[in-house]
């Protein structure tokens, strides 16, 4: 077996088939693993994500993966969710005492940052989607509409739109409410906030993002395979509609009974010969496939700034501040911040207006933000400060866009796709790229006559929800 792709996708589909039995061989073209989903460390040894990813409760697969690979214990979850708008006010999401859905009406009844009439449209809202979950089928959200299409039929009010759907859709999908899918957003809110208790509870990786992985290359080559990293692929050997192998540099060929590309959509397309791409319809529409940015800022200071382990700013162009140094205190792989030093990382999804803006622009915008949301930050040093961008970030979630993401088991035999842009049911999500990484190893063993289940259910339903949910299955069944 042969894997392409050194990311969330790959490593998961490695370390499933590896645990499977099949001797593994992962190539990587970048010189470590996690793909877009990693870390490096900057000239003077401070260690640096390149975006910071997190996790949530309804997230099985991802924590699946990061207990077969024993990660788990290097994520750090979190039950308070602080919210702050430009005028100081603060705002909390927590789980109280009531049983799902209400768990969150006492946090959320004092969300200062919005109104009484903004909070009384966004309750019509969620009492819409648990309607329509309860439905045989799912009819809240027609294909082909956006989130903000969806919202606007609901009466939300303009400080319902910006200062909660789009907070929380624009950071968990990396793209804007009128380029969004209705049924990614109301998903969200359905899997991570009214159907199970524990569902938004987030998990920040309490080390830096490369760290996670180290357990997946031990998984494969302590079962005899291997991980090769700096080696990308540079051409494809198809024969009579079959993957007979994968050119690499210096002419070198490698063969397998089955390969997996765990590569971006765009790379892919870029790899496939015009001839397989117009004899299927999904590899020949990847380039309907479109791509949305993430811009992270890294500010180190010489002082405290922040209490918090995060916090999402509202109205502003930063979305999140973490508090790296916070985060990663319990780690010996924390970097080179000095005591009473502060690193924050700043977060800007669907970052399209920053593409074209120069680094020391975006700082410069960013420090304001945060000193106006911070005032401890007002009489600090800023030490330094980095920005990363991420022009093709994730695929964008746009309306329609699942009538274009292929299966894991492509019409070409012995070649098989993983990647968060593949058919998954989740949008460009860790959880998604996981997902992809499980389907596509059932899938190779399904055509080698030793299925396996490697996907995990979605969390359960609980409180109120499981047993409402419960009577009208029962109520569908007896009609």
């Amino acid at each position: 077996m042969i894997v392409i792709g050194g990311g969330l996708a790959g490593l998961a589909a490695g370390a499933a088939l590896a645990e499977s039995g099949w001797r593994v061989r992962l190539f990587e073209q970048r010189p470590f693993l996690g793909g877009r989903a990693t870390s490096y460390v900057l000239p003077d040894g401070e260690h640096v994500d390149n975006c910071q990813h997190v996790t949530l409760g309804c997230c099985t697969n991802l924590t699946d993966f990061y207990q077969r690979v024993g990660s788990a214990d290097k994520i750090k979850f979190f039950d308070r969710l602080f919210f702050l708008d430009p005028q100081g006010r603060r705002g909390e999401m927590q789980a109280g005492i009531l049983p799902a859905p209400f768990h969150m009406t006492g946090s959320f009844a004092k969300f200062a940052p919005l109104t009484l009439r903004d909070k009384l449209s966004i309750a019509r809202a969620m009492l819409d989607i648990l309607r329509a979950k309860g439905k045989p089928r799912d009819l809240d959200a027609p294909s082909g509409i956006s989130m903000l299409e969806w919202l606007s039929r609901r009466g939300q009010t303009q400080g319902a739109i910006d200062r909660f759907w789009r907070a929380v859709l624009v950071s968990a999908l990396d793209e804007e409410l009128d380029r969004t899918d209705a049924r990614f957003g109301v998903d969200v809110f359905w899997k991570a906030f009214l159907s199970n208790r524990a569902g938004y509870r987030m998990g920040v990786p309490a080390v830096p993002l490369a760290n996670l992985y180290d357990g997946c290359k031990f998984e494969i080559e302590k079962r005899g395979g291997e991980v090769t990293l700096r080696a990308p692929v540079r051409g494809l050997k198809i024969e009579n509609g079959e993957i007979a192998g994968v050119r690499f540099d210096d002419a070198k060929e490698e063969t397998a009974d089955a390969y997996i590309f765990a590569v971006p959509h765009t790379a892919l397309a870029e790899l496939l010969p015009e001839s397989v791409k117009q004899s299927d319809p999904y590899l020949s529409n990847l380039d309907k496939i479109n791509v949305s940015p993430i811009t992270g800022v890294h500010l180190w200071f010489d002082r405290h700034v922040m209490k918090e382990p995060f916090v999402t700013l509202l109205d502003t162009t930063t979305q999140w501040i973490f508090n790296k140094s916070a985060l990663y205190a319990d780690s010996n792989a924390a970097g080179k911040t000095a005591a009473g030093e502060q690193y924050l990382q700043l977060v800007i999804s669907a970052s399209y207006d920053l593409l074209q803006k120069s680094r020391q622009e975006i700082i410069d915008l960013c420090l304001q933000e945060v000193r106006h949301a911070l005032p401890a930050a007002r009489e600090a040093q800023l030490l330094k400060a980095t920005v990363i961008k991420e022009a093709a970030a994730t695929f964008s979630p746009e309306p329609g866009v699942d009538r274009f993401r292929p299966k894991q088991e492509s019409s070409v035999r012995k070649l098989f796709l993983a990647g968060d842009w593949t058919a998954t049911g989740w949008p460009a999500t860790m959880e998604g790229a996981v997902r992809s990484g499980y389907l596509a190893a059932e899938a190779v063993l399904r055509v080698h006559g030793t299925p396996k289940k490697f996907l995990q259910p979605d969390l359960a339903p609980d409180g109120f929800v499981a047993i409402w949910l419960g009577q009208r299955k029962d109520a569908v069944a007896d009609r």
